[in-house]
């Protein structure tokens, strides 16, 4: 890089002191970023600097500019273990911008342990995006400060961690969905509000039977089957004096 006898003619300690201010002009480190458009197949993101750029001139004057939108950024969700947590990435999030110290190429292509193709370090070419960091317009209210939650930035919908009482709390306004051949619960389980049993149990112990149920049944209230009253208040047909069973119930 070559510095100009006007600089020179301050001194060696100026000359250094704009020789440096540009290289460090140059060198990225990390910066917030606001995401313009999310690719989910390659889980890949263009961000476009959240903060302008600055360049200096032989004279040591420095100049403001937006830097330019930064492609096919590596988006970083928490992994690990053969487990990950996403969440959908949209235009308009803002996220933390962070740029590697060699070229990242031939590692985002083949992964594993790679040579560096490019000899850059600190370039704007090879930037990692984390999504989340919030400036103070987007920040997201009411935040536990007891518990562990993955919520909506709303706050209506959570999965919450307590570690002191060691519950698990779910809230859910829209509704909750579960998938799956088989649940357990290994202690009682107690319903507030109306149980609605929609179907039989594919693969049922007895076949063709919707449930089957092991020990005492207490019911407190009515008991229907088929559109008939079974509980105590319930009536039979052809009842008559004798040994004879009384007909079905009415």
């Amino acid at each position: 890089m070559s510095v100009s006898p006007q600089s020179l003619a301050g001194g060696e300690q100026q000359a250094m002191k704009v020789l440096s201010d540009t290289i460090f002009s140059m060198l990225r480190v990390s910066l917030p970023g606001i995401i313009e458009s999310y690719d989910p197949i390659a889980n890949t993101c263009t961000v476009q600097p959240a903060l302008k750029g600055q360049t200096a001139d032989e004279l040591g004057n420095y100049t403001s500019a937006p830097l330019p939108l930064l492609v096919d950024v590596p988006v970083v969700f928490p992994r690990g273990g053969g487990c990950s947590i996403t969440f959908p990435v949209e235009e308009g999030d803002e996220c933390l911008v962070v740029f590697s110290d060699r070229c990242i190429d031939f590692w985002w292509q083949s992964g594993g342990v790679q040579e560096p193709v490019d000899p850059r370090q600190h370039d704007l070419s090879d930037a990692f995006a984390f999504v989340g960091p919030m400036s103070q317009p987007n920040v997201i209210s009411n935040i536990s400060t007891t518990t562990l939650q993955i919520r909506t930035d709303d706050g209506l919908a959570y999965i919450e961690l307590d570690p002191n009482s060691h519950a698990i709390n779910l809230v859910a306004p829209g509704g909750m969905n579960v998938t799956t051949p088989l649940a357990k619960f290994s202690q009682a389980v107690t319903i507030t509000g109306l149980l609605t049993w929609a179907g039989g149990m594919v693969g049922s112990i007895v076949s063709g039977t919707a449930a089957k149920i092991s020990g005492a049944i207490q019911f407190i209230g009515t008991l229907t089957s088929n559109g008939k009253d079974i509980s105590d208040q319930h009536t039979h047909s052809g009842v008559q004096t004798g040994s004879g069973n009384s007909g079905k119930v009415n």
